[in-house]
């Protein structure tokens, strides 16, 4: 089990401590270091963060306290400066060249001597390769090392992202010359020793915009003990056939270890051949497979599994609509044009809502949300931004995702080798405590006890799924849980409410699943699985050297010296899953970071426009609002909430006005102006639009003040989703001060799936400032 995050207040920091952690700079020209120990943050003032970068890996003393309590440190040794391009326009003031970062992380300009230049002109965005470091009285200085072109040309905004975040974007000369080696279709010798499954008609059922197809089902009623049932095939591209342990294609794969999707673009984790190519379950072609064959019960129980390795050919290529479609009207033209493949669609809808019953019974958690799409036209701009909905199509697949992948997790299990779990454990006791008084002051009249199980999440989501204030309570029992992580220890996943769980079915974008095929297919073989000696950053290395070393019994105890250490193939499979996780974080915030740029680039034509939305977050330091028609997220700094004292109620998680009474929580119904677009930045700024007097004295008279007057922005607040002042529409959740930074780039609508992978990084950052509010900083 990994240490959990502690609040900074929860362990006393000593002064003259030394403790190691990475740099994270801030846009104001402070910093934090990151700890290695998993403790809370130490603040690093802007004198101090002059000579260092952010990312640079440094040991801090603990100088003093602030007056709100949090550790402040100084930099004693800087102990790692990796290697980190720096992206930014190229400017030139007063004959001297300069490069200002794209990420204002950085803090500093980068002097560029003058020839050092290269091609580059002003104000072309430029990769910079330091030269000289940080100094506390001098710049650092770097030479260009590449030209991206303008700041508006199509796509800038993924060539920044993808050299910002460090995703591996081009494929090493050895990879490509190995890919081109292979064949384009599949050969005889391919084929032996492989069940022959091309004349049973699975197909793929997948997204409209889809290129890769790794997943293909088929479904046929059968008996299963003494009742019925359903016999489920899910075939899984080969990719372990083609890509060699070792190879330089899984050298380059384990470098990337996913995919990133970005609007209009796919970095693949594999070179186009074999995931567009030979690896993709393309219709009418032969592909080689590996089969989780199962028998499910009527009560959508697994009752017996195999897997084998096999060769198919896929009979149709299905998108989600037409699926939809044709499940609800088996006579309709969609249901017409593919009367052959009608029956075997209604066999899998048959089986998914067998499996449905059983994810009830087990009490997994479910909760709807909206995920929405951003549309773009040729040249990359949006043209609008759609909710994408969930049909029984995209249930159905998943569900028969979620049982393969189960089967794979305790076939692994029962054959005693290391492999991928995909883990997701239960909310900390920090977030469990949060939860506990927030579900008392909304008065739910449910709670979870000191060892909560999914169910009681789900039981609580389902007694107030009618109430107004549903969305609220929902998006709070969210942010208790952690993120999954991919692991050999396998603790379960508290989300899905299963004992063991892996992935299995997308090795064509994620290294995991590649990895679970190869120890499937040691097991088959009655072999061992051994990983090979891939490269692994540094930076995982000490991470995982750093939580081994501080596992204890239980959190304030002392480590236990009686527990033995993990196996060297232990470490190397925990070091694989910490570098899969920590690649499957980055492939996120790069693909966040692309369309928070695209959003903002998109309200900047909407300037001093005005647009009706809902409040989706509540902070100490303002609430974020989401449009209705657009989707966009921006922030309503306290500043902009009227002249009165706004206090955050952390319990409740909403704003109130001391004077007035009212609230701004989730849900709250409200119309802003959109009054600043920060591009570099990422944000997007919105002031409250005045609709009039009367709200603010209704407040008034429920306090029993004077209706008269009122604050500049009181019109605008809706209590009660407008109604009475009753806690009807307190529909608030803040995060935490940690969460605080990229808030509004992290809000992007999940499906269930993805929002239990949501990042709930640490707990609660200290107390809340109790002084009047200050304008806080934003980022």
């Amino acid at each position: 089990m990994y240490i959990k995050k502690t609040t900074p207040g929860a362990q006393s920091a000593h002064l003259s401590d030394e403790i190691e952690g990475s740099v994270q700079g801030h846009r104001d020209g402070h910093g934090f270091v990151i700890r290695d120990d998993g403790e809370g943050d130490i603040y690093i003032p802007p004198n101090e963060m002059r000579a260092v970068l952010h990312k640079d890996r440094v040991r801090v003393r603990i100088v003093r306290q602030d007056r709100r309590g949090r550790p402040e440190g100084r930099v004693v040794e800087i102990i790692e400066r990796p290697p980190q391009p720096i992206i930014g326009r190229l400017l030139q003031e007063s004959g001297v060249w300069l490069v200002a970062p794209e990420d204002k992380r950085y803090g500093q300009d980068v002097l560029i001597p003058k020839g050092a230049t290269g091609a580059a002109k002003p104000g072309q965005v430029v990769v910079v390769e330091l030269t000289e470091p940080p100094a506390l009285f001098g710049q650092p200085v770097g030479r260009i090392t590449e030209v991206l072109g303008e700041v508006d040309d199509p796509g800038m905004e993924i060539e920044i992202a993808v050299r910002k975040y460090g995703v591996p974007h081009e494929f090493s000369a050895e990879c490509l010359a190995q890919a081109k080696e292979l064949p384009d279709k599949v050969r005889a010798q391919d084929k032996k020793r492989r069940v022959d499954l091309t004349d049973v008609p699975l197909v793929t059922i997948d997204g409209e915009d889809a290129r890769d197809f790794d997943d293909a089902v088929y479904c046929e009623p059968a008996k299963v003990g003494r009742g019925k049932g359903w016999r489920l095939l899910v075939a899984i591209a080969d990719v372990s056939n083609y890509v060699e342990t070792g190879s330089p294609i899984d050298i380059d794969a384990y470098d990337r270890a996913t995919s990133v999707y970005f609007p209009r673009r796919v970095i693949p984790m594999l070179p186009e051949k074999l995931s567009n190519g030979l690896c993709s379950l393309n219709p009418d072609v032969e592909r080689l497979c590996m089969v989780c064959d199962m028998l499910v019960t009527a009560k959508g129980e697994v009752h017996a599994y195999q897997f084998y390795p096999a060769v198919m050919h896929s009979h149709a290529r299905f998108t989600y609509t037409e699926v939809a479609a044709i499940l609800a009207n088996t006579r309709g033209p969609e249901a017409s044009k593919r009367k052959d493949r009608v029956k075997d669609l209604l066999n899998l809808h048959d089986v998914y809502r067998a499996l449905l019953i059983a994810r009830q019974a087990r009490g997994a958690v479910d909760f709807e949300t909206t995920e929405t799409q951003i549309v773009c036209d040729e040249n990359g701009r949006i043209e609008k931004i759609v909710p994408r909905t969930r049909n029984d199509a995209h249930k159905l697949i998943e569900e028969a995702m979620l049982a393969a992948n189960v089967c794979s997790a305790d076939f692994i299990a029962q054959g005693g080798q290391p492999g991928l779990f995909r883990v997701h454990e239960g909310p900390t006791p920090e977030k469990q405590e949060i939860l506990r008084n927030y579900l008392k002051a909304m008065a739910v009249g449910m709670t979870i006890g000191d060892d909560p199980k999914p169910g009681d999440f789900q039981a609580i989501a389902t007694a107030t799924k009618d109430r107004p204030d549903a969305q609220q309570i929902h998006t709070m029992l969210l942010r208790s849980m952690q993120q999954a992580i991919y692991t050999p220890i396998n603790s379960g996943h508290f989300g899905l409410a299963f004992d063991a769980y892996t992935h299995f079915t997308s090795p064509i974008r994620r290294y995991p699943d590649l990895l679970v095929h190869r120890v499937i297919k040691a097991i088959l073989a009655k072999t061992q699985y051994k990983l090979p000696s891939l490269p692994t950053p540094g930076e995982a290395h000490a991470k995982l050297a750093k939580r081994l070393a501080s596992r204890v019994a239980a959190p304030g105890m002392k480590p236990r010296k009686d527990v033995k250490p993990p196996s060297r193939e232990v470490q190397a499979w925990e070091a694989a899953g910490l570098h899969c996780s920590a690649n499957e974080r980055r492939a996120d915030e790069a693909s966040r970071d692309v369309e928070a740029w695209l959003k903002c680039k998109y309200m900047r034509e909407h300037l001093g426009e005005e647009f009706s939305g809902v409040v989706s977050a509540a902070t100490s330091f303002g609430i974020f609002v989401t449009l209705d028609a657009m989707y966009v997220e921006g922030l309503v700094h306290i500043t902009e909430l009227g002249g009165e004292y706004y206090k955050f109620d952390e319990a409740r998680q909403e704003l109130r006005g001391e004077r007035t009474g009212i609230r701004y929580a989730i849900g709250a119904r409200v119309r802003v102006q959109v009054s600043r677009v920060d591009l570099d930045g990422r944000k997007i700024d919105f002031r409250l639009v005045r609709e009039g007097e009367e709200l603010l004295g209704r407040a008034l008279k429920d306090k029993g003040v004077g209706g008269g007057g009122g604050g500049p922005g009181g019109g605008s607040a809706r209590k009660s989703g407008g109604r009475s002042g009753g806690r009807k529409g307190d529909k608030g959740a803040a995060p935490s001060a940690t969460e605080q930074a990229g808030l509004s780039r992290e809000r992007a609508a999940r499906s269930p799936i993805q929002s239990l992978k949501a990042s709930v990084k640490s707990a609660v950052a200290g107390k809340q400032n109790k002084s009047k509010a200050r304008k806080p900083r934003r980022s």
